[in-house]
């Protein structure tokens, strides 16, 4: 039995942490979870309001009849700075990602999602490269799986999964087991490489 039917037959489970996962014929797909409506607005909205502040420290700034120009008009455009700075901090935290498994290519494709203009970067590696799958707490009680890849005088490391709860702990280590053997890692329980 090949790995990929091993795969249909355990039913891969349909959402771990911040993440839906699939099967799609050879593929198995994780996309993290779009964030509510009301925060994919914020960022728009912030930029809205920096136009609506910068408009309005312009006009101030060409009416302004006083010694000094500009006093009056810096409080609207440094506010119109701030929001564009919270603008592209929103926009980062709101950003996406797709993993990829490719079973026929042994590939593993990592994407980040950005609503963005050029926000999207897409990298695609051989299972090969995968050094470890590792199972990690942050700071707040609750789980993350992080692949680590590239070479082993630097690895690098990409988020697959974050906010697993503590009571999705079993589907967690599936998924887990699932990975390290797609990889061919040592350790899993069925990889022997």
């Amino acid at each position: 039995m090949s790995f990929e039917d091993a795969l249909r037959e355990n039913r891969v489970p349909p959402l771990l942490g911040d993440v839906r996962l699939f099967y799609d014929g050879g593929r198995l797909v994780g996309e993290s979870l779009p964030p509510p409506w009301t925060l994919r607005v914020l960022p728009s909205l912030c930029l809205g309001l920096a136009g609506v502040s910068a408009a309005l420290g312009t006009v101030m700034l060409v009416l302004d009849s006083s010694r000094v120009p500009g006093v009056a008009a810096t409080l609207p455009l440094v506010l119109a700075g701030a929001l564009v700075f919270g603008a592209l901090v929103l926009e980062a935290r709101l950003k996406r990602r797709r993993f990829v498994l490719h079973f026929k290519t042994e590939s593993l494709r990592l994407e980040t999602l950005a609503w963005a203009p050029g926000a999207a970067r897409t990298e695609t590696l051989p299972f090969d490269d995968v050094r470890a799958v590792h199972i990690v707490q942050p700071p707040g009680g609750r789980y993350s799986l992080v692949v680590e890849y590239g070479p082993l005088e630097a690895p690098r490391r990409a988020l697959l999964v974050r906010d697993v709860r503590p009571q999705e702990g079993e589907t967690l280590h599936r998924v887990w087991r699932l990975l390290h053997n797609a990889f061919g890692l040592k350790g899993a329980g069925l990889a022997g490489r």
